[in-house]
């Protein structure tokens, strides 16, 4: 009779991989944060712009900083210990500002303003934008500010345009989010006009983000006072993208949705802010930039994949939609 050997418990040794390379010449992105920080914005930006596996290639590089570092109280409960102070934007490329700064000091409102002047880029989330609106880098823009924020807002910086219907506003050097929950989809439209479609779509794909949202769409959909509670579009959207290439009209997506298209259209308005012609129509864009970037299909065979019908049509939708043509599309991002 063999007897088992008796257990010793022993530590489990995982294999590791080395740490990847920092990318040559990265995009550097730093994220300013402050006491009471609401951790989403962070981990949002950080999960676009930090390190997604070895098979995306890495653009950004994403730290964070303060103005006094060291331990930083959060939202959680747990706090978290920021290494950089106000140093670290002296070589910012992007310089996302999260934290809850309705007043901001001169050292913080210096610090940024030398960020703009040397052609960096500001993207203020939520009640950051007390910090670009001090600055007046937002008088007389259209600003994405949250809809409990606007009146303070408009009563402090009457200059500024305050939107507290769009998810976000980007004027290129300056953009705005108007809710936490938007900083996903404003980080991937950075990527998106930096680095294509194509390479949006794989981060987006990688974290597993539904489909991106463009700065038009609401922040929200307004209650009503009385009735049920809207339904969702959840279940149509992902319909709709995995149906591209069928020529599909509203009354088709009425149809899946057992709503009458006047019903559906009002819900895309009060959801989504687009009517659900042109949200189907932006998908399809999207699905050709990405087409156009990873792939050397003719124009005619993308154009029937992401159901544009015809090379005439997307020409004609692609040049109204980015003023460029598709050829010339594919020679700057392929």
């Amino acid at each position: 009779m063999l007897l088992a050997r008796p257990l010793t418990e022993r530590p489990v040794t995982l294999p590791t991989c080395p740490p990847p390379p920092p990318p040559p010449n990265p995009h550097r992105v730093v994220a300013l944060v402050g006491e009471n920080q609401e951790l989403y914005p962070v981990t949002s930006a950080s999960a676009v712009f930090g390190y997604q596996g070895r098979e995306i290639p890495q653009h950004y590089s994403f730290r964070l900083c303060a103005e006094h570092p060291g331990p930083l109280t959060t939202t959680l409960g747990a706090p978290i210990h920021v290494e950089h102070g106000l140093d670290a934007l002296d070589s910012a490329d992007t310089v996302l500002i999260a934290s809850w700064t309705v007043a901001p000091t001169p050292a913080i409102l210096d610090a940024v303003a030398a960020v703009h002047a040397r052609g960096g880029r500001i993207v203020a989330v939520c009640a950051g934008i007390y910090i670009p609106a001090a600055l007046g880098l937002l008088d007389g823009r259209r600003a994405s500010v949250h809809w409990e924020l606007a009146a303070d807002l408009a009563a402090r910086h009457p200059r500024i345009v305050p939107d507290d219907t769009a998810i976000y506003v980007d004027h290129g050097d300056v953009a705005t989010a108007g809710a936490s929950a938007a900083t996903l989809d404003l980080c991937l439209h950075q990527v998106l006009q930096e680095h294509g479609a194509s390479h949006a779509m794989r981060i987006g794909r990688q974290l597993a983000a539904g489909p991106h949202r463009e700065g038009c769409q609401r922040q929200y959909p307004p209650l009503p006072t009385t009735g049920p509670m809207p339904d969702s579009l959840a279940g149509l959207l992902e319909w709709l993208l995995a149906h591209l290439a069928d020529p599909i009209t509203v009354e088709d997506m009425a149809a899946f949705s057992g709503v009458s298209p006047r019903t559906l259209t009002r819900q895309f308005a009060d959801q989504l802010g687009v009517p659900p012609a042109r949200w189907l129509l932006e998908r399809r864009l999207a699905a050709t930039r990405a087409l156009l970037e990873d792939t050397d299909l003719p124009v005619e065979t993308i154009a029937t994949r992401v159901g544009l019908s015809s090379a005439v049509n997307l020409r004609r939708r692609f040049h109204t939609a980015l003023n460029t043509t598709p050829a010339a599309y594919r020679r700057s991002f392929r």
